[in-house]
This record gives structure tokens, C-alpha cells and sequence, in this order.
């Protein structure tokens, strides 16, 4: 029997009642919306009420999605799953921060919201736009890339696609040298071109932040965004790099299969991280948890 990895889902799948389902089904679950409620009093009512758009909002759905994937994950902590590794893909770390004890949940949720507050103000200082690139390598988008002024390989998910940071005057440039090499191109729904030197802002602000927040050892491993590897050294380091530099999915996801992982369960918000899984290992399992449906199929 293998590792078992818990994957924390990042923002861009959130939709209009996500997390209610399990709120209203798990104790462990209501204690997450509870705390985050104590904290930011309107954030339970945004995720079952609020309209995508509100939801879409940075500095709404950094919060929101944070408290549904840690929710779903002390769902599935409270069947008796045993968890060996964690990873969370952008905000998504935060919540994994919290579940592997390296800060505590209302910590971590304070945190996730100076995050998206400083994330949205620079995204508003600094616009831009982010494309996802399939059926091109890694290196060919680093190429294309290279060819423009402001323009960042800021996601690396998987094999065949890659997310591009860029300015708003480059997009169609960008998407016209990306279809003339055979890649196909989707501008992502998102409210600023983040992990790239566009959030230096951000990036500076949440280190400031830190400085009052106390981190733990963590009870499992984490693997970093910034790193690709388990968290060591400045752990507050890691969380500012990962906000201005590029995520490392594809590389986590392969790291964690060569340190023993063969399941992986993604918590949260849609199954994006599954999808991705299934493209980097097709040997691995993959499962997505999100509502009390999915969290029978663990018993």
C-alpha cells in the first residue's frame, strides 16, 4: 500500500453554493465555516449565496475557497483517512499550511485574506492577463515567452499545458506565436497575471504580514510551490516566493509519486488538480472530494 496525498484545489473553479452540501453534512466541516465566519463574518453566506461574479472577486475568493478546501479536508480527516504528504496548487497551499499544522486554521485564514487583499491590489496596480497553453512543451512556451516584453511561464501543470503571465497588449501577439507553433490557447477568467513579477507588491506585503505569524513544524509533509519539494528552511520565505514565482505542479506531483505517493484525494472546489494527476501519472489514483457523494466512495 502506498502514500496517500491530500491535494488543496487553487481559485478559478468557484461557482455560486460551493461547500454547502458539506457544511450542513459534517461537524468537522461546519467548525471550518464557523471559524472562518468569527473572522470575516460574510464568508459561509458568500460561498452558498453569492453570485460567480462577487465570488470571482480576488479578495473573495482567495477566502472562500479556502474555507471549502479545508473544510472538505477535516471532512475527510474526521472518516479516519490517513494522510501522508500534503500540496495545495497556489491559495490552495495556504489551506495545507493549516491542515498540516504548520499554522493554525485561524491563522491560516487571516493569512489566505491579507493574500488576496494584497494580491487584488496589485493585480489592480499592475494589470494583466493569464493564458493556459496546451499542446506545447514547457520549453517551446519558455521560447514563444522569451520573444515578449513582460511575459512569464507562471504555471507549469502538466505535461502538454502551461499558464502564461502576461500584459494586456501582448495577448493577441502571444496567441497568434503560440497557434502559428500547433498550441492551442484559452484566456483564463482570472483578475491579474499572478505568480509572476506582477505581484512583487503582493509578494513584499504578505512577508511583512508574516512577521507577527508564528509557524510549526508540520505534522505531514508539504510540498512547496516554489520548491517542488517538502517545506525546509525559511518557511515564510517559501509562501512569499510562491506568490511572485511560477507553481511547479507537474514537478510536485512527480516528486511525491517518487517518495511513495500512489493516491491522491484533491479537496476543494471542482477537480482541476485531479484531471492534471491523471495527466502527469496515469498510474496513480486520482480522486476528487468535494460534496457528501464523494466522500462515501472514501468509507
Amino acid at each position: 500500500m502506498g502514500k496517500i496525498a491530500l491535494v488543496f484545489s487553487g481559485q478559478g473553479a468557484q461557482y455560486t453554493g460551493m461547500g454547502k452540501e458539506i457544511c450542513e453534512n459534517s461537524k468537522a466541516a461546519k467548525a471550518v465555516f464557523d471559524m472562518a465566519d468569527s473572522i470575516r463574518p460574510n464568508t459561509s453566506n458568500q460561498c452558498f449565496n453569492a453570485e460567480l461574479s462577487e465570488l470571482s472577486i480576488t479578495a473573495n475568493t482567495q477566502p472562500c475557497v479556502f474555507t471549502v478546501d479545508l473544510a472538505v479536508a477535516r471532512a475527510v480527516e474526521e472518516l479516519g483517512v490517513k494522510v501522508d504528504c500534503v500540496a495545495g496548487f497556489s491559495l490552495g497551499e495556504i489551506a495545507a499550511l493549516a491542515f498540516s499544522g504548520m499554522l493554525s486554521d485561524k491563522s491560516a485564514f487571516e493569512l489566505v485574506c491579507k493574500r488576496g487583499e494584497l494580491m487584488d491590489k496589485a493585480a489592480k496596480a499592475n494589470p494583466g492577463a493569464m493564458l493556459a497553453v496546451m499542446k506545447l512543451s514547457a520549453e517551446q512556451i519558455e521560447e514563444i515567452c522569451s520573444q515578449f516584453n513582460n511575459t512569464y511561464p507562471v504555471n507549469y501543470n502538466s505535461p502538454g499545458q502551461t499558464v502564461v503571465a502576461t500584459k494586456e497588449e501582448n495577448v493577441d501577439g502571444l496567441t497568434e506565436a503560440f497557434s502559428n507553433a500547433k498550441g492551442r490557447v484559452k484566456r483564463l477568467a482570472v483578475s491579474g497575471a499572478f505568480h509572476s513579477p506582477f505581484m512583487k507588491e503582493a509578494a513584499d506585503g504578505l512577508m511583512e504580514y508574516m512577521e507577527t505569524v508564528d509557524f510549526s513544524e508540520p505534522s505531514v509533509p508539504l510540498y512547496s510551490n516554489y520548491t517542488a519539494k517538502p517545506y525546509e528552511g525559511d518557511y515564510k520565505a517559501l509562501v512569499k516566493a510562491q506568490v511572485e514565482n511560477p507553481v511547479r505542479w507537474q514537478t510536485i506531483v512527480e516528486n511525491m509519486v517518487s517518495d511513495g505517493v500512489d493516491t491522491f484525494i484533491e479537496v476543494g472546489v471542482g477537480k482541476t488538480l485531479t484531471s492534471l494527476i491523471k495527466r502527469i501519472n496515469g498510474d496513480v489514483k486520482a480522486i476528487k472530494v468535494e460534496n457528501v457523494a464523494d466522500l462515501e466512495q472514501l468509507k
